[in-house]
């Protein structure tokens, strides 16, 4: 086991967290070597597992991130844009590999991830599922193969405590088709289409967004022309698919080049 790269959890008390400490915990590739709360959470200096309702696994939850990050060889991070970007900074002074999940990063966001990546692996997708990462790629290469005159439309469906719109993994999509095409997706993205819109614009890619109930994850890529329709579509019932595959890639990333990579790259793509 002590060549097994130690990985840290931030966010643990969260349902990825919780979901990614038992993963690792239960896994014979990798070890937990530390926890990351924010500062005045009730989990501090508690061992995680009597935290989570269980045993103790020795592990201490700690507010203090460099000091965790120092002892990994990876920190696989779901928690929310402004502390993903912090984390990315001391991951990269610890040099270890950065496995990004956070979902509703912005441009200036980006461009602080790709300064950290001169020093660290930085693995980060909006969605690490095999299937989405499929379903990314078939959406590119039906997007290059059909023109403008195919209406492009992503419609996606969260669970209602879900705070971003639209989905980290509907603007991969986005970003795919758009590629396909040749074109900026700032360029043709459409959302939130309320009242007299008008006809739909030629070329432009449209967003829908549904939050309700416990849906962990649906996504549908659907090619509209007259006549006929394409639609792809991936449906997650369990959020292990997400934690199964940060892990890989948490694994994949050890002795990598420093950079910017996704789960593409992971998975061979």
């Amino acid at each position: 086991m002590s060549n097994h790269p130690g990985i840290v959890v931030t966010g643990a008390s969260g349902r990825m967290g919780q979901m990614l400490v038992k993963l690792i915990t239960g896994s014979d590739r990798a070890k937990l070597v530390g926890c990351v709360e924010r500062q005045g959470h009730p989990w501090i200096g508690r061992d995680v597992g009597t935290a989570m309702g269980g045993a103790e696994i020795g592990v201490l939850v700690t507010d203090d991130p460099l000091e965790a990050f120092v002892k990994a060889q990876a920190v696989v991070d779901f928690t929310a844009p402004a502390a993903t970007v912090e984390f990315a900074a001391l991951a990269a002074q610890a040099r270890a590999v950065h496995v990004v999940g956070t979902t509703g990063l912005a441009a200036e966001h980006h461009r602080k991830l790709d300064l950290a990546a001169h020093h660290a692996v930085i693995i980060q997708a909006g969605n690490m599922s095999l299937g989405v990462n499929l379903l990314t790629r078939l959406t590119q290469k039906v997007a290059q193969a059909l023109d403008a005159d195919w209406d492009l439309e992503i419609v996606e469906a969260h669970h209602r405590m879900k705070v971003d719109a639209p989905s980290g993994t509907a603007l991969m999509l986005g970003q795919a088709a758009a590629s396909g095409r040749q074109v900026r997706l700032e360029d043709v993205r459409i959302a939130g289409r309320d009242g007299i819109t008008g006809a739909r614009a030629q070329g432009t890619i449209g967003f829908s967004s549904i939050r309700g109930g416990d849906i962990v994850g649906e996504h549908e890529v659907i090619f509209a022309a007259d006549g006929e329709r394409i639609v792809l579509r991936h449906v997650a019932t369990d959020r292990q698919i997400f934690a199964r595959g940060a892990l890989r890639a948490a694994l994949w990333g050890q002795g990598q080049k420093p950079g910017r990579y996704d789960m593409m790259d992971v998975l061979g793509l």
